[in-house]
């Protein structure tokens, strides 16, 4: 398979059991709804990775499979390359999901009723993982100034400060508000965490998706000292859009985390391989970076028509993203109640999108767009959002 991917091509997505376009996401009567809730692409993945899928399944013999040589260098290659992140392959475990890193980091370096800090409105996934392991959620909600958010370190230091707090678990791009921490916040959060002995859990899963050439900086990229308080979850489902294809990925230097982390999964049984994982996987790695820029490209200039379409709706504003392909709008000057929102989206603007509140209280008011579409159909979702407020009120 040669060639690149066609972005503007309409592909239907209901062919397969796809969570976005679900009847579970979309809900009874939702099949015309502009589907931009779940958080992947609607693009083919890159043609190297079906290729590799391709070569694979001729194979025809799929049997129990070790990593393949070749898989860790790749990601190695990737880390260093990409994002100067220099990582022993030895430091690095395998894992089904980032979910997964994330639930078996609290149960394992947290006890039932130790506090783990999120900071709202973040990735609605974080509350789910705390609750369902008894662990203790502990809110430091960002500052949302002048249209763009910010961590509260004053807050921080003071939650940190508690012994029973154990954890905080970093959104590294920060879904959904769309910032790509620099150097110096990371650092400072990182200092926070470590004078207190507070555990940096760091889920990157969109690292590799940023706009304006702005760089993403792995926590754990910054020091010996931020390295050994930290555990990064990495996964390449979000950049080449194989969610349903891949692993996920456990950067753990500190290597009595790491031999603790190797026995839970030995535990658990969630230590075998996918064959066809780990050939996409190492296919992405290395040898589709091309495609992740064309992507980007194709991003940003759907980013443009987003902010091209808001500028005549002055009653809905972007929050400018840094990264992901997720926006975050605020529709806090409609003047609807949550409930009214979800309403005015699904039933005037024909959306299917994230709600704001699932991201905690701070998201009241907002909602999460996924623009990884074709430019097409965004532009319809669009035009349809500008009739459904001209409808409610006059747009000056």
């Amino acid at each position: 398979m040669t060639g690149t991917t066609n972005f503007d091509e309409k592909i239907n997505r209901r062919e397969v059991p796809a969570l976005k376009t679900h009847k579970m996401v979309l809900g009874e009567g939702g099949v015309s709804l502009f589907a931009a809730g779940v958080a992947d692409m609607d693009f083919r993945a890159p043609p190297a990775v079906m290729a590799a899928m391709q070569e694979r399944l001729d194979h025809g013999v799929f049997g129990y499979e070790t990593v393949p040589d070749g898989l860790m260098p790749a990601l190695t290659d990737w880390l260093r390359n990409r994002h100067e992140w220099s990582v022993e392959a030895s430091h690095i475990l395998r894992a089904p999901n980032v979910l997964n890193i994330l639930a078996i980091a609290a149960s394992l370096f947290t006890e039932p009723g130790d506090g783990v800090i999120v900071q709202p409105p973040v990735f609605f996934d974080f509350y789910d993982i705390l609750n369902e392991n008894s662990r203790r959620l502990v809110s430091n909600p960002l500052i949302l100034r002048d249209g763009r958010y910010s961590m509260d370190f004053d807050g921080l230091e003071k939650l940190a400060a508690d012994p029973k707090i154990k954890m905080l678990f970093l959104c590294n791009p920060h879904n959904p508000v769309g910032r790509v921490w620099s150097k110096t916040e990371l650092q400072q959060l990182g200092d926070i965490c470590a004078a207190n002995n507070v555990l940096v859990v760091s889920d990157e899963i969109h690292g590799d998706i940023t706009f304006d050439s702005r760089r993403y900086t792995p926590f754990a990229a910054l020091g010996p000292k931020y390295a050994q308080n930290s555990i990064t979850c990495l996964s390449p489902a979000k950049s080449f859009n194989i969610a349903a294809c891949c692993s996920a990925f456990t950067v753990i230097i500190d290597d009595a985390r790491r031999k603790a982390f190797q026995v839970e999964n030995s535990r658990l049984t969630v230590n075998k391989n996918n064959a066809f994982a780990s050939v996409a996987m190492e296919a992405a790695y290395t040898k589709c970076g091309a495609w992740l820029e064309d992507v980007l490209l194709y991003l940003e200039d759907n980013l443009s028509l987003v902010r091209t379409h808001l500028n005549a709706i002055p009653q809905v504003k972007l929050i400018e993203p840094e990264g992901t392909f997720l926006l975050w709008l605020d529709f806090r000057d409609l003047g609807f109640s949550p409930e009214e929102l979800t309403a005015f989206l699904r039933q005037g603007a024909g959306w299917a999108v994230t709600r704001g509140q699932a991201f905690g209280v701070e998201g009241e008011g907002f909602a999460r767009l996924n623009i990884a579409c074709t430019r097409a159909d965004l532009e319809l979702a669009m035009r349809r959002l500008s009739t459904a407020v001209e409808q409610i009120t006059p747009i000056s």
